[in-house]
């Protein structure tokens, strides 16, 4: 780090100090003190408005937000907290975000926020249409490859890491010896929570800087019918250390045909919340692997009533408390597709550096090219190019809502498959979307058309938003 922003960070962190040292005498005051500081350091890489909103927001303790934040402060274990704000926030949000623009501008290619790591293809469990498993069970990235990619990383700007694949808590000392290396870095694994133990939990708290996001596709008979007899519970134990622990986690759910309407109820909801669970990434299945089941696509009618539910979950007034995602419906927030680089990017356990976690296709891999290069492999120029790939964000992916494109990127660049257990052509992967991806098209445009929201205008790396409607 440079002295100036090693003088930033310890400003902030006096900061946090003051605010943690003096949390249940005024926290309101002390909260506003952190914006101002933060404001100060930061300025106008965050809109003014932000800041303001942000105030706003502190000042009203009856906010659904407020109410959050402060049974945050309340249950999180004081390192944890502090670090995440620090690396997080300060690190990665900040001067990440800084040196980023700054090397888009300088390589004229996508450099990502985060980067996707498989530790492994290796995994615990054997659940039904895990598209992981399509690797096979053999491959492991070293944590020496682990770390390269990682310093490599770090001198574009990139500060967040994030692992899956197989299970990536098979590998819980290498993630450890990388969360110690990288000080500075934020980290965050998905798990399917069975390996989660005591002993874990205080290796977490001291570093402070790896958050979980754990597996969960609804109630017991759901999820144990895909994932085995017994994990349900194992889940809600792992929950309940990682809670007892002031640890910061949540779920990651892939919705389906089959259980979209229960992992948005108020009743799943409520009770990952009364477990600890701080957000929640939701996940359209996708029909990837030549043995995907297309049934199992969320209708039109689904894909919808996602659209509405999550921003209801989220709002202001009503709601719950808890931060959920999108992967899929929430394009207009992000400008689209993220992928190939422009703002993550995934590096499997052979060391296949693919576009996107869902897309299986690349001609870079990590062992035998810089991340650099990797970055302005044929096809990420292709993603680079043509990204957004629809003007309308409630269709942003190039495989399942414009199966065209992908299709055409694909075959001009000459990326392979990189399925090592069953290889499957692009054309393949295609077709399965293209029934969908027409029958979607009628509903997103109807939907961009009446609902408010944003317009992201994009030249190169250049971006405005403004709100339509």
């Amino acid at each position: 780090m440079t002295i100036t922003t090693k003088m930033e960070r310890l400003a902030l962190s006096k900061g946090i100090d003051g605010v943690l040292k003096y949390i249940n005498k005024d926290r309101q005051k002390n909260l506003l003190k952190l914006v101002d500081i933060t404001e100060k350091i930061a300025g106008d890489i965050f809109l003014k408005e932000s800041y303001e909103n942000t105030r706003k927001t502190i000042e009203n303790e009856n906010c659904k937000w407020m109410q959050y934040v402060n049974k945050l402060l309340d249950e999180l274990h004081p390192n944890v907290a502090k670090v995440t704000a620090l690396n997080l926030g300060f690190q990665a949000s900040y001067i990440g975000t800084k040196t980023i623009r700054e090397k888009r501008e300088e390589h004229h290619c996508n450099i990502p926020w985060v980067i996707l790591l498989d530790p492994t293809s290796a995994c615990n469990l054997k659940c039904k249409g895990c598209w992981a498993a399509e690797y096979g069970h053999n491959l492991r990235l070293s944590y020496e490859l682990l770390d390269d990619i990682i310093t490599q990383g770090k001198k574009l700007g990139i500060y967040f890491y994030m692992y899956t694949g197989g299970e990536p808590l098979l590998c819980k000392e290498d993630i450890i010896r990388l969360c110690e290396k990288h000080k500075e870095c934020a980290f965050h694994a998905f798990t399917n929570g069975t390996l989660v133990d005591d002993d874990f939990c205080e290796e977490i708290v001291r570093v402070g800087n790896l958050s979980l996001s754990i597996s969960l596709e609804g109630f017991e008979e759901v999820n144990d019918g895909r994932r085995g007899n017994g994990i349900f519970k194992k889940v809600l134990d792992a929950m309940d250390k990682l809670k007892k622990h002031g640890l910061i986690f949540g779920t990651s759910i892939c919705y389906t045909r089959a259980n979209v309407e229960t992992v948005t109820s108020d009743e799943f909801l409520d009770m990952i919340i009364d477990k600890g669970c701080r957000f929640s990434w939701y996940f359209n299945y996708m029909p990837v692997g030549s043995s995907a089941n297309v049934d199992l696509i969320p209708t039109i009618d689904q894909r919808e009533y996602m659209y509405h539910r999550i921003r209801e979950i989220r709002g202001n007034e009503g709601g719950k408390p808890i931060f959920v995602m999108d992967f899929q419906n929430d394009g207009e927030f992000v400008g689209g597709c993220i992928a190939g680089g422009r703002n993550y990017l995934h590096i499997n356990a052979n060391g296949d550096v693919e576009p996107c976690v869902f897309i299986h296709y690349s001609s870079a891999n990590i062992k035998d090219v810089t991340l650099l290069e990797a970055l302005k492999q044929p096809l990420f120029m292709a993603y680079h190019n043509n990204q957004p790939f629809n003007s309308n964000h409630l269709r942003p992916c190039p495989m399942l809502e414009n199966p065209e494109i992908l299709e055409r990127m694909v075959k001009e660049t000459g990326a392979k498959s990189t399925d090592l257990q069953s290889p499957e052509s692009v054309e393949n992967l295609c077709s399965k979307c293209k029934a969908y991806s027409c029958k979607w098209k009628v509903k997103a445009d109807e939907l961009w058309e009446c609902n408010p929201h944003y317009v992201e205008h994009y030249q190169n790396y250049k971006k405005t938003a403004v709100l339509s409607k």
